[in-house]
């Protein structure tokens, strides 16, 4: 199964927790096409049978710089996705009551607008309760995984 790896980062910390995603999805056998900074060709070329997002939140709730490009040019050009199984893993911080993991909310919704099928409800990582969000997220995985068949 071939999945497009999405991400998101500000910090470094998104890029952490995808790496540690990364890992656990290629030892269940799956092809990886991770991309970061990619337009939509970029993204329908890697012919995703599954996706995975794993994207800080940033500013005012968006996501960040290296995921917007992508995140506008779905929500116009608007490819359906139909059926395609995705998770989201969002990292954010609850001390911003409004904001906390919008830009995971966001990218959930976009997805679903497209039609895609999501797998399991998204993991919400909080800076506030957590300093190995890249650890923490690695359960969520194994049942992400899980839910796909692998």
């Amino acid at each position: 199964m071939r999945l497009t790896l999405l991400t998101g980062s500000v910090s470094g910390t998104a890029d952490m927790v995808a790496d540690a995603a990364e890992t656990r999805l290629t030892d269940a056998g799956l092809a990886i096409a991770r991309l970061s900074g990619a337009n939509v060709e970029e993204f329908l070329a890697s012919a995703p049978e599954a996706i995975l997002v794993v994207t800080a939140t940033t500013g005012m709730g968006e996501v960040p710089d290296d995921l917007l490009p992508l995140q506008l040019e779905l929500n116009d050009r608007f490819p359906l996705l139909t059926g395609i199984p995705f998770g989201v893993i969002a990292l954010g911080d609850s001390s911003y009551d409004d904001t906390f993991c919008q830009g995971g909310r966001d990218m959930r919704n976009l997805l679903l607008e497209l039609h895609a099928r999501e797998t399991l409800p998204m993991l919400e990582l909080d800076a506030s309760e957590t300093v190995n969000q890249d650890e923490d997220a690695i359960p969520w995985v194994v049942e992400f995984v899980a839910a796909l068949g692998r």
